[in-house]
């Protein structure tokens, strides 16, 4: 979970032609797969995407984050670009230990992950819907672990194998102190 203030301010607003005042309000915001999906909802598009968002997308889903109650709707109108890297730096921060020894020789993905796709994932991983609340990044991570951790050991060559036994058969000779 990430706290932000966003500070007093006081401006001019050219429609209505008066001066507003907003106070200074703390928000806390959770990146979660909640968050997105009410973002998907109502911009019906995937947020995982690579395409850059507008400013007030971006601006909107802050709003889907926050968890505080009852806040003034001209405070997300105020948000300094100081907070904005903030909110930014948490959403892409991993909040997790565990990495992944990328594949070389990996093909690319091209599907496009939407939050059904991650709740489908959830459910064939028998993953607990209260993990719908954890940062996004830490979700992701955990089902590709349960996906690595599901997928069968794969099969060595004939000449891997064939390599990695005699390896054994020398280290074991070896400490045997034998001839074979």
């Amino acid at each position: 979970m990430l706290r932000i203030t966003i500070p007093a301010i006081e401006k001019w607003d050219e429609r209505k032609q008066e001066f507003i005042s907003t106070k200074e309000q703390t928000l806390q915001l959770e990146h979660s797969l909640v968050s997105l999906s009410k973002w998907e909802s109502k911009w019906c598009k995937p947020f995982l995407a690579k395409k850059d968002m507008t400013n007030e997308e971006a601006i909107d889903y802050i709003r889907c984050m926050t968890l505080t109650q009852n806040v003034n709707p001209e405070i997300y109108d105020n948000i300094p670009n100081d907070v904005i890297e903030q909110v930014s730096s948490y959403i892409n921060a991993p909040m997790t230990a565990t990495w992944f020894a990328e594949d070389k020789g990996g093909r690319s993905n091209s599907e496009t992950v939407t939050s059904e796709l991650i709740y489908y994932w959830m459910i064939a991983l028998n993953i607990p819907f209260k993990c719908e609340k954890w940062h996004l990044n830490r979700l992701l991570t955990l089902i590709r672990v349960c996906n690595i951790k599901n997928t069968p050991p794969k099969k060595m060559s004939k000449r891997a194998l064939m390599s990695r036994n005699a390896a054994l058969n020398a280290s074991r000779r070896q400490q045997f102190n034998s001839k074979g």
